[in-house]
């Protein structure tokens, strides 16, 4: 019974690390392993024993990161109902692992250096894959491919996740905002379609 206890709070305490380190990195890519620390509200003698060092953490904050977008992607079943109700989901999941994104996507070294630790889970639908339903359906814009759609998206997303952190926009209609711009620009207007 201790054993599980004290696997569970080890996991615990590594999940802490991790989402501690994202949003630190997120928001400073020169950030030490202290302040890391100080933001899972453990010692540096703690990161340490979960981590042997920097690029360490980086790579498993990485590769944490990338399911966690992928986790709250599969929550929102984007293989389900419309199209744009499905992308509506998905861009509310987005916003909500923000820091993940703006640790992954912040700065483009991260997916260059680290992309290759990440194996994604093949049973999750894929962003593409909703993009590419909704062109089928004719309510996402034909005329550009499906994998720029999904870059405008999460471009739309980090920087209404860089507008709440500067304070020009409330976090809690950073989705709504995100959702109009994304309409606006990628959906196929009644009149055209």
């Amino acid at each position: 019974m201790t054993d599980t206890r004290e696997s569970g709070t080890r996991s615990r305490t590594r999940r802490a690390i991790l989402a501690a380190a994202a949003s630190v990195l997120a928001r400073d890519r020169g950030a030490t392993l202290a302040a890391i620390a100080s933001a899972a509200q453990i010692g540096r003698s703690t990161l340490h024993r979960y981590f042997s060092d920097r690029q360490d953490l980086v790579n498993a904050a990485v590769v944490d990161s990338f399911r966690v977008v992928e986790q709250a992607t599969a929550e929102a079943a984007i293989d389900q109902g419309p199209p744009l109700e499905a992308m509506r989901r998905l861009i509310a999941a987005l916003v909500d692992a923000g820091d993940r994104l703006a640790f992954l996507f912040g700065d483009p070294r991260v997916l260059e250096e680290f992309t290759d630790c990440f194996e994604p889970d093949l049973s999750v639908p894929t962003t593409v894959g909703l993009i590419e339903r909704g062109q089928a359906e004719g309510v996402f814009d034909p005329g550009v491919s499906a994998e720029w759609i999904q870059q405008v998206l999460w471009a739309l997303t980090y920087t209404g996740w860089e507008a709440a952190e500067k304070g020009l926009l409330p976090r809690h209609g950073v989705a709504a905002a995100v959702t109009r711009a994304f309409e606006s620009g990628m959906v196929v207007s009644p009149a055209h379609s």
